[in-house]
């Protein structure tokens, strides 16, 4: 049977579209209900207790709405609330990130990886644990990058300013030779070109969207939940706060016709 049902997809802004991007590229079937926390972006300078409660109500927003999966497009966000959202719904597929370490410490020539991040991901117990599974044998650095996610936030992915502040957050990692640098924020894979650019071809980038978008398909054929091809998926797009330049970042990032409704608070 088809599940015509939607996905629901959250992150604490845009960055989440690059997720959603891998999500319909791999299942264009599906119907796609996103959520941009913007309001109360950015997640990372947040405490645990405050990104928990944000992706509760977003997540509760998505139930209501029939969502038969979760996806947490963001890694700070998986980090304090993938735990207690799977004790509360535990039949439900719900999907997380993680900076992409693994795939990172098998990858590196010379032993040297570094991590863009946001300070909460870094801080968090998850990456921690991270570290201590897949680091051992591999000199993962990592560098908090605060600002970047704001940067992608308003559209400014090749700004003399957003080039100077990426830049900077850079040079540490490439003088300590790393080799793969893994771009631990969904908001940073936007931002991949000038990361390339920066960073020069030697250098391999990583990221977890494809990774999410498989691990989604896997879960909905679990549960026999695929939305089978009769018709092409669609989208829609929610928001939190009421800041005008939204709309033109979303259709900047994903389509000219893209428009955002405001969540209700």
């Amino acid at each position: 049977m088809s599940d015509q049902r939607p996905v629901g997809v959250f992150d604490s802004g845009v960055g989440g579209l690059s997720v959603l991007r891998e999500i319909r590229a791999r299942l264009p079937h599906e119907y796609l209900i996103y959520c941009a926390d913007s309001g109360f972006a950015p997640y990372g300078s947040r405490s645990a207790e405050e990104i928990c409660e944000r992706a509760f109500f977003l997540s509760q927003f998505l139930l209501q709405r029939s969502c038969k999966a979760l996806v947490i497009a963001c890694n700070t966000a998986t980090a304090a609330a993938a735990a207690p959202l799977r004790q509360q719904w535990p039949d439900l597929p719900i999907i997380g990130m993680e900076p992409a370490v693994k795939p990172a410490t098998a990858a590196t020539r010379n032993g040297v990886v570094g991590v863009l991040a946001t300070v909460g991901t870094l801080a968090s117990a998850r990456f921690a644990a991270l570290l201590d599974t897949f680091g051992n044998d591999v000199d993962v650095l990592t560098q908090p990058c605060p600002g970047l996610m704001e940067c992608v936030e308003r559209g400014e992915l090749d700004t003399p300013a957003t080039r100077a502040l990426l830049d900077s957050y850079l040079q540490p990692l490439l003088q300590a030779h790393a080799d793969v640098i893994v771009l631990g924020c969904t908001h940073y894979v936007f931002l991949r070109s000038l990361v390339q650019e920066l960073a020069g071809s030697d250098v391999r980038l990583i990221d977890t969207g494809a990774a999410v978008a498989a691990q989604l398909e896997r879960k909905l054929i679990a549960a026999s939940a695929l939305a089978l091809p009769q018709r092409p998926g669609n989208e829609s797009f929610w928001v939190s706060g009421n800041d005008a330049h939204m709309d033109a970042t979303l259709q900047f990032l994903w389509h000219e016709k893209a428009f955002f409704t405001l969540l209700p608070t």
